[in-house]
């Protein structure tokens, strides 16, 4: 079987699920350890950014975008695609550091690393899950709860996925290769500008268009787009694009992980 050490690992992963939840836990309250907000902390950075995009541009500046986007409200569109890729470069970075971090107890105690990836990748989702399902709530007005909402759960569920094999992948290739961490910032700084979050699809020049879909992001924002601003079921090309990324990058790190997995723990 093409992923049979892929699969060895959510075995692995399954079996210590309890673990996992408690190095969750313990990845959350270490977030907010000696803050004044305490666990309110890692919310409110996230929700007073897409807080302050809308007071910026849509009750100072009142900005609008042209014709063919999904709104015409700025500040209301920058949000539905902001939100979820602040979530994205969250965990994968944090998922990508995670090996690292972990090091010194690897050496120590002969557990799966894949637990501490899982543990970076889902203390990011706890944390920006709920805050990406209160967006939905707030544009009621525009979704009115009709059918298409069933699917931004079903994109949720697929960008965190995306999330733990990236994340999984860049940190096996951190452990080898430390470089990977500066290189993945870049990408995950200029990321937001190779995708429809600052700007809609329909405003990027027309043959230029595939460098968006280079960007794994580009198929999921969309998906939040159509549904959130249009209420409307996302198209094939949201789909089938983020099925190829899952697909790509689990054969990516079925490779990494069976090639580096007698050599890992003494990278770190």
């Amino acid at each position: 079987m093409v992923l049979t050490t892929l699969l060895d690992e959510i075995q692995a992963l399954w079996r210590a699920r309890a673990l996992v939840w408690v190095l969750t836990r313990r990845e959350l309250a270490a977030r907010h350890t000696g803050t004044a907000a305490g666990v309110l902390w890692p919310y409110l950075q996230p929700l007073l950014t897409v807080a302050a995009y809308y007071l910026v541009f849509d009750v100072v500046f009142s900005m609008r975008l042209g014709e063919g986007a999904p709104s015409h409200a700025v500040g209301t569109f920058l949000i539905v695609g902001a939100l979820p890729w602040m979530a994205f470069c969250d965990a994968v970075s944090r998922g990508m550091n995670s090996l690292i971090e972990a090091g010194g107890l690897l050496h120590k105690n002969p557990l799966p690393p894949v637990l501490f990836v899982a543990r970076a990748v889902l203390a990011s989702a706890l944390i920006y899950g709920p805050l990406l399902m209160v967006v939905a709530l707030v544009y009621t007005p525009l979704h009115r709860f009709n059918g298409p909402v069933v699917g931004f759960v079903l994109l949720l569920a697929l960008q965190l996925l995306l999330c733990l094999l990236l994340g999984y992948l860049a940190a096996v290739l951190a452990a080898a290769l430390r470089d990977t961490v500066q290189l993945v910032g870049f990408l995950l700084s200029v990321g937001i500008y190779l995708s429809p979050i600052l700007f809609p699809l329909s405003l990027f020049p027309e043959n230029w268009r595939w460098v968006l879909w280079l960007n794994p992001m580009t198929a999921l924002v969309q998906g939040y787009q159509q549904i959130l601003l249009q209420g409307a079921w996302p198209p094939a090309s949201v789909w089938w694009v983020t099925g190829a990324w899952l697909a790509v990058v689990s054969v990516l790190l079925n490779v990494a992980v069976k090639r580096s997995r007698d050599q890992l723990v003494d990278w770190l």
